[in-house]
């Protein structure tokens, strides 16, 4: 069963195409700059790299460009082989729980979400529609970042706002990296043969969110009615005060939309460190005597161990803290620094084996009274599994 894992981004579209039967990777590859001028294409597959730069005006044409590739190069010997395609959708709402099969009322209803998503909703749909129009037989499910959180109780997702604001405009903290967090629970949970951990999972990247979850389930996560709260991330400031926001605008002479975008696009690492939103580049410069950069570290290790002690105390003790995504894979001194915050409840590193890069390890020493992982996520692989039940449920 071949099927492939797509992710729509406003100028980019990534892809992997899977066989189900052991859940190798064929092919894989990104399509940047679509609708710009220089749009490049980038296909992996047999060991090799294949970069050409292709004129794309739209996503419609990167879609045509994509699956023409894949018969010419001979990934496939026709489009027919395809048994199904996932399409990663940023935000479902309250309404989608779980993937679904991508019917006209699930693009209406994206649509209507726009507002809720609108850097990645638009891009999703306008994928769906594209690989729908030259795949109409082709099965299609949308795999949301917001389902996963779906059971988080009211007192976990409602906000100390008027209630009118939840009822009538959607005002609640809906959680993303969804897909990424079910992931890394059930890896551990197949690890261990156990279906009864209490995982807190780190997902750390360029953004990033901290999960609690219980025998499978979320029950609180660091990112709320956007990706911009919980903690301090590349460029995201994660939590603040909002009052910030007016007395920036009256200081700068700004609107509420230049606050907000410079709390998306110039806070978090880069904003303190004024150096880099890249963790390796700040940990560079604090190893060089940068005090601005060495403050930057310590406060996202701190705004980390905060979620991560919270939510220990929230689940009644952790069976596993576990770390993924780029800088949680492969980060080993900024793990050792949350892992030394947590000392108090006896969390213990083993500093060999936390040396690890992008590896599935259990890293902690003996005698910490929490095992520590490092796992690498896999979002892609966790869509194409998504559709093969939708196939295999005969839906």
């Amino acid at each position: 069963m071949k099927i492939m894992s797509i992710n729509t981004g406003s100028s980019s579209l990534k892809f992997s195409l899977f066989n189900m039967d052991d859940e190798s990777v064929i092919a894989s590859g990104l399509f940047e700059r679509i609708g710009m001028e220089n749009s490049n294409t980038i296909i992996k597959f047999n060991g090799m790299k294949l970069e050409e730069k292709i004129p794309m005006k739209d996503h419609a044409d990167a879609v045509n460009v994509l699956l023409d590739k894949l018969i010419n190069l001979k990934i496939v010997n026709n489009l027919n082989e395809i048994d199904g395609i996932g399409h990663r959708v940023v935000h479902g709402k309250d309404k989608y729980n779980k993937s679904v099969i991508i019917t006209d009322e699930v693009i209406k209803d994206l649509d209507e979400f726009k507002a809720f998503a609108p850097l990645h909703n638009g891009p999703n749909i306008v994928g769906i529609k594209a690989f729908k129009e030259i795949l109409p037989n082709t099965l299609m499910v949308g795999v949301f970042d917001t389902a996963f959180h779906q059971t988080m109780e009211k007192e976990a997702y409602l906000y100390p706002v008027p209630l009118s604001w939840y009822r009538d405009y959607g005002v609640r903290k809906y959680g993303f990296h969804g897909t990424s967090h079910r992931y890394i629970n059930e890896t551990l949970s197949n690890m261990l043969n156990r279906n009864d951990l209490k995982i807190i999972s780190c997902h750390l990247g360029s953004g990033g969110s901290i999960c609690a979850i219980d025998s499978g389930k979320s029950i609180d996560t660091s990112m709320g009615f956007t990706p911009l709260t919980g903690i301090m991330m590349g460029t995201r400031s994660g939590d603040v005060d909002p009052s910030i926001i007016p007395y920036i605008m009256e200081k700068e002479g700004k609107n509420a939309e230049e606050v907000i975008d410079d709390l998306n696009k110039k806070s978090g690492l880069l904003g303190m460190s004024e150096e880099s939103n890249d963790m390796r580049d700040v940990i560079s410069a604090m190893n060089s005597g940068n005090e601005n950069a060495r403050l930057a570290f310590l406060k996202y290790c701190r705004t980390v161990t905060n979620y991560i002690a919270q939510y220990y105390v929230l689940l009644g003790g952790a069976d596993a803290i576990v770390f993924t995504a780029g800088l949680g894979e492969n980060s080993a001194p900024t793990r050792m620094k949350i892992c030394e915050n947590l000392s108090s409840l006896g969390v213990k590193l083993d500093l060999e084996k936390n040396k690890v890069m992008g590896e599935t390890a259990k890293i902690s020493a003996k005698g910490s009274k929490i095992d520590v992982y490092v796992i690498p996520t896999n979002e892609e692989l966790m869509i194409a599994r998504d559709v093969k039940k939708a196939i295999e449920s005969g839906i």
